[in-house]
């Protein structure tokens, strides 16, 4: 849990405001456009890795690989949004950049249909069980 929440912190801080958090942890700050994105990637990662930490730490409820799906599923759609604030808003450009949106909204999508899928074959044997009565 302590993982999780302070990867939490770092990893939104970069989100939010990336420039700062590195300058606090580095000591230089991030002054181009495109090394902001690199900040607010990181900070997307990070967040990933603490939705997988603090997951994990439910593992008698859920299997650990659902913590890792939500991560993912996390960090491909904050991906994605970063990339397109980078292409619209902060005007970058590059011939992978769309296709690269693309693929992160894609796998982001694969996730959440997995979970779906799982979440309901999960309460479709829970509802068949037969309780024991003790």
């Amino acid at each position: 849990m302590v993982t999780a929440l302070l990867e939490a912190v770092v990893g939104l801080g970069l989100l939010v405001m990336p420039s700062a958090v590195v300058s606090i942890l580095l000591g230089v700050p991030l002054d181009t456009p495109g090394g902001l994105v690199a900040g607010r990637m990181a900070g997307a990662a990070l967040v990933a890795i603490a939705v997988a930490c603090w997951q994990a730490r439910n593992g008698e409820r859920d299997s650990p690989a659902t913590g890792v799906v939500e991560a993912i599923l996390f960090y491909n759609f904050a991906a994605a949004f970063v990339l397109v604030y980078a292409g619209v808003r902060l005007g970058l450009r590059s011939a992978v950049l769309w296709p690269t949106i693309l693929l992160h909204l894609g796998l982001g999508a694969w996730c959440l249909l997995n979970l779906w899928f799982t979440r309901r074959k999960l309460s479709q044997v829970s509802s068949t069980k037969p309780e024991v009565a003790l």
